[in-house]
């Protein structure tokens, strides 16, 4: 994900928002990653951040107003705007939705906004009645057909006491909603790509379910690689522990029959399935209607075998298609995975090492084995899960699979 974003140019704006505090977390992830982060800050900002905290984490010399007390050869504010890769405006308040959405040019913020051909990607945070008053939605949508974009905030308790809809969306989420529009990356440009994450649960009765201990962070990494290089993202995702990225369609299920369903009826149109999802292979044949006591006794529970997703989607692959699917095994990792990518038609499978320490579920690490149907064999030792996304998707545009 880093390299998207390394030593691009990016002006990161904060607004009079009580979030703006977060502002810090955000510029400090963004610096991390290699960006070069000039920070601004509008007059109410000012009374809640103090600038010299955002100079600290950038390294640069923070903007508060339109006529500043120093010298400089240079429009500053027109030579900000134009060598800008991303205005990224985080928190945005009602007033500065406002301001933009009528061309208001009144204070750096707003006359560099008009000033600047950059993307810009604004995360309202505001009560949760202000963000859904008419004028702030109509706002809102006057900068979206204008081209902005939006990570909505997320529902919750808000710094007045109430819940709503109004809160900050997370800072990472924010950085990952920024990738696809600093990105150069277009290899992937408006491809159809479906991926499965998480783990499926099997019900036993209404309280208890058989299910696995997959964390949904494969899934994750592989959405926001796909989304940073371009591609329309769809994941079909069981319960898991992570947020999926915004600009991905999400849709939730619980149940290895679910998860076949809804993968199984957009596979066809998709050009690249990663089947990245632990699901179950067998679910109780008849799940208890009311919760089962304890008895004294022994419990049998007949087990019915579920569809074999991947099988099916490789007997029905269409021409162009691509398939790749992941193995989690114990043991014979390279023969377990050879066997599987032959008799489900796969294009490639990614064999990952679980029960060992720092690999496969619920860790950021896997310790892995890329194998193609060309005879592709490819170890990735104690890899991030960030990284082997990175690598897989390299993958399959070295080989030619683009859908």
């Amino acid at each position: 994900m880093r390299r998207h974003i390394s030593n691009k140019e990016i002006v990161l704006a904060v607004t009079g928002s009580i979030a703006a505090y977060k502002a810090c977390e955000i510029a400090s992830r963004l610096v991390e990653w290699g960006a070069r982060v000039t920070p601004v800050l509008t007059r109410s900002a000012c009374e809640l951040i103090r600038p010299a905290t955002l100079e600290a984490i950038t390294g640069r010399r923070a903007i508060t107003a339109l006529f500043e007390p120093y010298a400089s050869p240079e429009i500053e504010h027109i030579a900000v705007a134009t060598r800008a890769h991303l205005f990224l405006v985080a928190p945005a308040t009602a007033n500065i939705l406002a301001k933009a959405a009528h061309g208001i040019a009144d204070d750096w913020l707003s006359t560099t906004l008009l000033a600047t051909r950059a993307p810009i990607l604004f995360a309202p945070a505001m009560n949760a009645n202000m963000y859904a008053h008419p004028a702030t939605q109509a706002n809102i949508e006057t900068l979206r057909a204008r081209g902005c974009r939006f990570i909505e905030p997320e529902a919750g308790r808000l710094a007045c006491g109430t819940m709503g809809q109004g809160r900050l969306a997370n800072p990472l989420s924010i950085i990952e909603a920024a990738l696809p529009l600093v990105s150069c990356d277009s290899t992937l440009k408006d491809r159809k790509v479906l991926i499965t994450s998480g783990g499926t649960r099997e019900p036993l009765d209404p309280v208890r379910y058989i299910g696995n201990r997959s964390s949904g962070k494969m899934g994750r990494a592989l959405a926001v690689e796909a989304l940073a290089r371009g591609a329309r993202v769809t994941v079909v995702t069981g319960p898991c522990e992570t947020s999926l990225p915004h600009g991905a369609e999400v849709i939730p299920v619980e149940t290895a029959l679910q998860m076949a369903e809804k993968t199984l009826a957009r596979a066809q149109e998709a050009d690249i399935i990663v089947c990245a999802a632990a699901v179950a292979d067998y679910h109780p044949g008849q799940p208890f209607g009311k919760k089962h006591k304890r008895t004294g006794e022994s419990l049998s529970i007949t087990l019915v075998e579920n569809p074999d997703i991947l099988a099916q989607i490789g007997a029905s692959k269409r021409e162009g298609q691509v398939l790749v699917g992941f193995a989690a095994e114990t043991e014979d990792l390279a023969a377990n995975a050879e066997r599987k990518l032959a008799k489900k038609n796969l294009d490639l499978i990614v064999a990952n090492q679980v029960g060992v320490p720092e690999s496969g579920f619920g860790v950021d690490t896997l310790n892995a084995l890329l194998l193609g149907r060309d005879g592709l064999k490819i170890e990735w030792p104690h890899m991030p899960k960030d990284d082997l996304a990175k690598h897989l998707f390299d993958a399959i545009i070295a080989k030619g699979f683009t859908g």
